[in-house]
């Protein structure tokens, strides 16, 4: 895919860090994943595929992705990334540490996702304005990280912790949570989890699995874009 690429703008407002006051961007972005409904999760090994990446997922009409930093070059390929589309929504993945949690910010993520429940990354992700997704499987880990201030929960491992019948039963002391599954996702179980009422959005890696990258696939990855969003649609309309 050799197309040239544009800033892809899926609505009025700009959600680079430099052009959204502070004082809104952590809200603004929580409101387009939720839009979005679907955030793709990409382990990317070599750095030159990024832009191949971003431009197959916004052909499929996600202009979005979670990189996870699973890979020596992922930090640099998202930071290359959101000085190319800084209006796109860029985040940083499987963030394990405070000083981690740092580095994202400064390069201007839109979010940072953690697997766990660190307090301190919450605490200063609260304090520069930027989305945080602690990762909860329990309810002792929902708590804490309530108490601290998250505001939208990864749930995680999603299907190994025990799938849609799992998170059913752990939202119900927790109405007003809400939740962004991930772990296992799939084209096949996304609408099941969609129509929880406390899901916002869903974490998933089928879209850029790592053996479609490998192979250069962006124009599948393209598709299996557009399907996903197809199924957003149809559990709960154009919004």
């Amino acid at each position: 895919m050799n197309e040239p690429l544009t800033s892809n703008r899926d609505d009025a407002m700009s959600f680079s860090s430099k052009a959204v006051p502070a004082v809104t961007r952590a809200g603004l972005v929580e409101e387009r994943l939720r839009r979005y409904g679907i955030l793709p999760v990409v382990e990317l090994e070599d750095l030159n595929q990024a832009d191949d990446l971003f431009a197959a997922l916004s052909a499929g009409g996600i202009a979005a992705a979670e990189i996870t930093l699973r890979s020596p070059d992922a930090a640099v390929a998202l930071e290359k990334l959101i000085e190319r589309h800084p209006d796109a929504l860029l985040g940083a993945g499987s963030v394990r540490t405070p000083d981690d949690a740092r580095r994202m910010v400064g390069i201007g993520a839109s979010f940072v996702v953690s697997p766990g429940t660190d307090e301190e990354m919450i605490d200063y992700c609260l304090q520069h304005d930027v989305l945080v997704l602690p990762g909860v499987c329990t309810p002792t880990e929902v708590l804490r990280a309530l108490r601290v201030g998250a505001r939208l929960l990864k749930f995680f491992p999603a299907e190994a912790a025990g799938g849609v019948r799992f998170l059913k039963a752990l939202s119900g002391p927790f109405r007003d949570v809400n939740f962004v599954p991930t772990g296992g996702i799939s084209e096949a179980n996304l609408e099941t989890y969609l129509r929880l009422p406390q899901v916002a959005a869903c974490g998933g890696s089928w879209m850029v699995a790592p053996e479609l990258l490998v192979a250069g696939k962006f124009g599948e990855i393209a598709e299996l874009a557009r399907r996903a969003l197809d199924i957003v649609k149809e559990v709960r309309g154009d919004r």
